[in-house]
C-alpha cells in the first residue's frame, strides 16, 4: 500500500495533468499522468525535456478537442486516421511553427502512441504513414584550432574583475578541451573539480561518462579556484557568479558575444562551437569516431558524425590510407 507521501505527490501530478491537458478526457489523462512518470523515472528525462514533451502532447490533444468537436478520449485515439494527423501538421504549418518544431511535436506523439501500444491501450496504423516536414539538415560549424586558441586566451580581456576572466576561461577551456556541454561545466560541483588526468561527467539523462582532462585544463581551473573570491561549498557549485549562486549559461554566452567583437571571430564563435571543435579537431588529428562518441557522451553514432567537420581532401586520404584495393 503506498504511503501518504507517495499518494499526494501522485494527487498533485494527477491535477497539473488536468490543467496541463484540459481537453483530455479523465481515462486518457490517467495514460498521460503514467506517461509523464514513465519519462520522468524510466526514460529519466530531465525537467525541461519533461516540459517541452507535454507541450507537445498538449498542443495534439488540444487540437484534437477542436478537431474532434469534444474531449478525446482513448478510443477516439485509436480511430484517428492519416487525415487527421495531416489535418494536425496542417494546423501547425498555419500557425507559423517551425518544421524542427512540429518534426519533434510528431515524434513525440509517435512516442506516446506507442507508450499506449505497449500497454495494450490503443493500436494506431495511421500514424505510422504519415510522414512528418523535411527538415533541413544543419550542421554545427566549428572554430578553427587558432579561434579556439584565441577564445580561450582571449576571454579575460572582456571582464572587469581578474576572477571572473579566470572563470570564463576555465569553463571554455573544459568545453574546447573535455567536450563537454555548457550545461554538464556548470553542473560541475566543487568537489568535481578536476585534479587528476580524467573527470567523471553527468550528462544528459542523468548517464554518467569519463573524459581524459588536459593538464591546461587543470591549469584554468586551479587558477580559477585561487582567485574566487567566494567560499565554494564541497557539495556547492564549482563556477558561480558575482553573487555567488551557481553560474548561469546565459553569463558565459554573453562574455563570448562580447569576446568575439573584441577579438573579430565570426558569430559562429559560440560557447558550444567549443565542443564541436573538440569533436572536429580530434578527428582531423586521426582519432577513432566511437572513441570521439564515448567523449561527447552521444547515444548515436550519426549525431556523433554531425559534431564533426572534416574536409573532402581528409576523407580521401583515409580512404587511400585505409582501403586495401587502394594500397600499392
Amino acid at each position: 500500500m503506498a504511503a501518504p507521501a507517495e499518494l499526494t505527490e501522485r494527487a498533485t501530478e494527477r491535477a497539473m495533468v488536468e490543467s496541463l491537458f484540459p481537453g483530455a478526457a479523465p481515462q486518457l489523462a490517467a495514460e498521460i499522468d503514467d506517461w509523464r512518470d514513465w519519462l520522468r523515472s524510466e526514460r529519466r528525462v530531465s525537467p525541461h525535456t519533461l516540459d517541452a514533451y507535454s507541450r507537445d502532447l498538449g498542443g495534439f490533444i488540444a487540437f484534437l478537442s477542436e478537431h474532434l468537436g469534444g474531449r478525446p478520449d482513448i478510443r477516439a485515439l485509436g480511430k484517428l486516421k492519416p487525415t487527421d494527423f495531416r489535418a494536425w501538421l496542417a494546423w501547425r504549418m498555419a500557425q507559423d511553427y517551425h518544421k524542427s518544431s512540429t518534426a519533434r511535436a510528431l515524434s513525440v506523439v509517435r512516442g506516446f502512441y506507442r507508450f499506449l501500444d505497449k500497454r495494450d491501450r490503443v493500436t494506431s496504423a495511421a500514424i505510422g504513414v504519415v510522414r512528418g516536414p523535411r527538415v533541413p539538415r544543419s550542421l554545427p560549424r566549428a572554430m578553427t584550432a587558432g579561434e579556439a586558441i584565441d577564445a580561450l586566451e582571449g576571454i579575460g580581456e572582456v571582464t572587469v574583475e581578474d576572477w571572473v576572466g579566470k572563470r570564463d576561461a576555465a569553463v571554455l577551456a573544459l568545453l574546447y578541451g573535455c567536450g563537454l556541454r555548457i550545461g554538464e561545466a556548470l553542473g560541475l560541483n566543487h568537489r568535481d573539480a578536476p585534479t587528476g588526468n580524467s573527470l567523471t561527467v553527468t550528462g544528459k539523462g542523468n548517464k554518467t561518462r569519463m573524459v581524459p582532462v588536459l593538464p591546461v585544463v587543470r591549469t584554468a581551473v586551479q587558477a580559477y579556484l585561487r582567485a574566487v573570491p567566494h567560499r565554494l561549498e564541497p557539495d556547492g557549485p564549482l563556477f558561480v557568479g558575482i553573487r555567488g549562486g551557481r553560474l548561469s549559461p546565459r553569463r558565459v554566452q554573453e562574455a563570448m558575444a562580447l569576446m568575439r567583437g573584441w577579438l573579430g571571430l565570426p558569430e559562429s564563435a559560440t560557447p558550444h562551437a567549443l565542443r564541436h571543435s573538440f569533436a572536429t579537431h580530434l578527428l582531423a588529428g586521426g582519432g577513432d569516431l566511437r572513441a570521439i562518441q564515448e567523449l561527447l557522451g552521444h547515444a548515436s553514432l550519426s549525431t556523433t558524425q554531425r559534431y564533426t567537420d572534416v574536409d573532402a581532401a581528409r576523407l580521401l586520404d583515409i580512404h587511400r590510407a585505409a582501403h586495401p584495393r587502394d594500397r600499392s
